[in-house]
């Protein structure tokens, strides 16, 4: 008996061994804690167990460094916005290093894990700025009303993206209020 590509059994069909060939299992899971608990050994043995480490602080400013490299190019942009890029990474790498130890996963916050994804949207939403040749947003920040200079405009668009990535996620005003705290002394550094 088959309804929208459900197979059921019927009753004279009950009991019957079926047997399904070639079918393959993938599954992945974080490390147990904060919520999240361990699955039986007796499960885990038909798997091929991959653990995946973060990459090291320097991969990371070596990713990072040449994206922003090859995006804020002598041809663009100015010396003192070419010169803010090693400050952009160790900042971004510092915020996120400090959020991942300080702000963990519980229970109810499961969700608290900060990992690569967070720094990738925090440099998504710089180059998504700083790549749009037609509006020119970083150069032109010193023609609006308040001016401001280019490097100090891309500073407050770093904390803009840090915030977005990092304090959307939190869930209460206390967890908010030790991640501002933490931009107010990564900004100040």
């Amino acid at each position: 008996m088959e309804q929208r590509g459900i197979y059921f059994l019927t009753k004279d069909e009950r009991g019957l061994e079926k047997s399904i060939d070639n079918l393959q299992y993938l599954g992945a899971m974080n490390h147990p804690g904060g919520g999240r608990n361990n699955i039986p050994d007796r499960l885990k043995r038909h798997f091929f167990s991959l653990n995946m480490t973060p990459p090291s602080n320097r991969a990371i400013e070596g990713i990072y460094g040449r994206i922003l490299e090859v995006l804020f190019n002598p041809k663009k942009y100015t010396q003192e916005v070419i010169q803010m890029r090693p400050y952009l990474i160790q900042a971004t790498i510092s915020i996120w290093d400090m959020v991942k130890r300080r702000i963990l996963p519980t229970p109810t916050k499961f969700h608290y894990t900060f990992n690569i994804r967070e720094l990738a949207r925090v440099f998504s939403g710089i180059c998504n700025v700083a790549a749009k040749p037609e509006y020119k947003v970083i150069e032109k920040c010193l023609n609006i009303k308040d001016k401001i200079r280019s490097e100090l405009f891309l500073i407050t668009l770093w904390r803009h993206e840090c915030q977005r990535t990092f304090d959307d996620k939190l869930v209460n005003y206390q967890d908010k209020k030790i991640f501002g705290d933490m931009l107010d002394k990564v900004t100040k550094e």
